[in-house]
């Protein structure tokens, strides 16, 4: 199994988990191809981009090019939120709709459910900085890859992406990641952008969540359209499971939303139907 690792040179955090991850052991030079580099450690390769990872598409069938069988994709990176509030992230990627920052448009790359919700487990453990807010984002950028990916991030703005201790969180959390995939996985819908109920839900029940999507992307949106999400959503994380955030919507939205789901051959689930993490 090869987990590639993402760094862009353009990007502050990115660059200071690669520059922490590469402390922690002897990293062996694969060489370059292009502007790309190379560095691998056990089963884990460092990927070094020259440009920013969202535009960067089929970045993995350039590794695979390069001789490296990719079996998931982890892309280190920023976040930015007008909140400025600092923050350590993941999030699945693709497109419900357009494709303003990146990938293809109506298309979702594949989730990574046990990893990144054992990377969330897992920065709630290690952080020691208690104003980051620790969470999932929903499903959104790009780029476009073939293979599961999620995206790991420190936010919001400037100070936070200059905070190399942040990013040395992170870089841990990668190093020691170790996915639980005996839990279920499924899709997170409704809710806002940071996920808040999904991110409650995985960090006490055994679940693991793939994408996520959430109110704003449905409003205003006929059937046909929210059925497509939710198939898209499902398929990109192999799953038949949904878990609906139903106290986010109006009791109407609610249930037109679960007549949906239900329609397409979908199981709602909440949180008495999961089993606690001991």
């Amino acid at each position: 199994m090869s987990r590639l690792l993402v760094c862009s040179e353009l990007d502050l955090p990115s660059a200071n988990m690669r520059d922490s991850l590469l402390s922690f052991h002897e990293w062996e030079d694969m060489g370059s191809e292009g502007q790309n580099r190379y560095l691998r450690y056990g089963d884990s390769i460092i990927m070094t981009i020259p440009d920013m990872h969202i535009r960067h598409e089929d970045l993995d069938k350039e590794a695979e090019a390069f001789g490296i069988k990719v079996d998931e994709i982890i892309v280190m990176s920023k976040h930015s939120a007008k909140s400025g509030r600092p923050a350590l992230t993941v999030h699945p990627i693709g497109n419900y709709h357009e494709n303003m920052y990146g990938g293809k448009e109506r298309t979702l790359v594949p989730a990574a459910p046990a990893f990144m919700s054992a990377a969330l487990r897992a920065i709630v453990q290690k952080n020691d900085m208690p104003e980051n807010q620790l969470c999932f984002e929903v499903t959104h950028h790009g780029p476009f890859v073939s293979r599961p990916t999620f995206y790991i991030e420190v936010g919001s703005e400037q100070t936070h992406w200059e905070n190399k201790h942040a990013a040395e969180i992170l870089a841990h959390v990668l190093d020691e990641l170790e996915p639980d995939d005996t839990y279920p996985s499924m899709v997170g819908v409704g809710g806002g952008h940071y996920a808040p109920r999904f991110t409650e839900v995985a960090l006490k029940f055994k679940a693991n969540f793939g994408h996520m999507l959430p109110i704003y992307q449905m409003e205003g949106r006929d059937d046909e359209d929210i059925i497509r999400m939710v198939k898209d959503a499902c398929a990109a994380t192999d799953t038949k499971t949904v878990y609906l955030h139903r106290k986010s919507m109006k009791k109407p939205e609610e249930r037109r939303v679960s007549a949906l789901i239900e329609s397409a051959g979908f199981e709602i689930v909440s949180s008495k139907d999961l089993e606690p993490i001991q």
